[in-house]
């Protein structure tokens, strides 16, 4: 028997909430410490603009990407809740998240190994698991007005990239050796943050958002190691997609085997640091997702003020980040979903609230994605 549509706005949205984000110039490296002491009061301007932007939108679920992983959740999302988002900002209403999720993620968890051939295996930065100065910096964390179903969220923090068939291992190409030895291969984690299937319940009907964050596909040499793990994560979500028998080498965290089930819906959410199209810095490794039969990428959200940027680029409006690219995504199932509308939040120059996205220490380097969609019954 169908079920009565709802109607929700889901949105993704990298906030730059970390530590290197807060540097003062004695500071030579981001702090732990530095995100908690700014959520303990509701004056820090820039967040106050990021609450704003969501007391805007007001989505009913949304991925924060690049907000620090806090343990403590009342000295971390919790508190950006009753500080910020509890709070009118500007004029605008303010909005409140019962539910959340968060857990740790690879940024910073130091490994033991020199991942970078700088000659040190300094634990930080780039010998980190994923690129960090501190455990949990880069972070990420879901709100939601419904329920969520932590019992039965599965991460991927632990799978290891060797355990993909046909990886994409890295080579020196000076030598045509791998940059990662055997030993280091076999330990190298995949995701560079976390990748999360999260169910939640909308008014007795399930969705899972899948959430991640690849690593930019820059910053590194011409052995391109970040930019071959940036396509490599975003493969995970299009094989946990797939035909079962892509799913073989799947195993999460909790040592559970198996892909995504059929006949479920999901919204893919995150800043996947990948465009569209295949440029000298992109590989365009997110056409994983958006050619999956299973993905509705239908609908692309666009700005004005993207389309600012470029004037004689036609694909200028669907920017998300402030140095020209697509790089955030709100991508939907084929399955249980009509697409009703959606947007970037980056309102143009001569609009009053451009003040929100006018430079990246107003809000942030990335704009707020969302898509407005209407839950349909599924196809038994």
């Amino acid at each position: 028997m169908a079920t009565e549509a709802t109607r929700l706005t889901i949105a993704t949205f990298n906030v730059s909430m970390e530590g290197g984000n807060y540097l003062s110039g004695a500071q030579k490296q981001p702090q732990a410490e530095t995100l908690p002491r700014l959520l303990k009061t509701a004056d820090n301007p820039q967040i106050r603009n990021i609450a704003e932007i969501l007391q805007r939108v007001r989505p009913d679920i949304v991925l924060l990407n690049e907000f620090d992983y806090i343990a403590d959740p009342k000295q971390g999302v919790e508190a950006f809740i009753k500080h910020y988002l509890n709070q009118p900002q500007q004029g605008a209403k303010a909005i409140d998240y019962p539910y959340y999720y968060l857990a740790p993620v690879n940024t910073g968890e130091p490994s033991p190994y020199d991942f970078d051939h700088d000659g040190v295996a300094s634990g930080k930065g780039a010998d980190a698991w994923g690129f960090g100065w501190y455990p949990g910096q880069y972070g990420m964390v879901l709100l939601s007005r419904y329920p969520i179903d932590t019992a039965h969220v599965r991460t991927f923090q632990m799978l290891k990239w060797s355990s993909m068939p046909g990886a994409l291992r890295p080579k020196d190409p000076a030598t045509g050796a791998y940059w990662y030895d055997d030993e280091q291969w076999q330990a190298l984690r995949l995701s560079s943050k976390s990748h999360w299937d999260i169910p939640v319940n909308v008014n007795g009907q399930w969705l899972h958002v899948l959430a991640a964050h690849p690593t930019p596909p820059v910053f590194d040499g011409p052995e391109n190691r970040n930019g071959l793990r940036n396509h490599d994560e975003i493969r995970l979500w299009a094989d946990y997609l797939s035909d079962a028998n892509r799913h073989h080498y799947i195993v999460d965290d909790a040592g559970h085997p198996g892909g995504f089930g059929k006949q479920q819906r999901f919204v893919l959410l995150g800043d996947m640091n990948s465009g569209p199209e295949q440029t000298a810095e992109q590989s365009g490794a997110i056409r994983q997702l958006l050619t999956h039969p299973r993905v509705n990428n239908s609908f692309t959200p666009k700005s004005a003020g993207g389309a600012e940027m470029r004037p004689d680029d036609a694909k200028a409006g669907a920017y998300t980040a402030s140095w020209q690219e697509r790089a955030d995504y709100v991508l939907p199932s084929n399955a249980g979903f009509n697409i009703i509308g959606g947007g970037v939040f980056w309102p143009g120059k001569q609009d009053p609230l451009h003040r929100l996205v006018a430079t990246r220490s107003a809000s942030s380097d990335h704009r707020l994605v969302w898509l407005t969609l209407e839950m349909t019954a599924l196809d038994k």
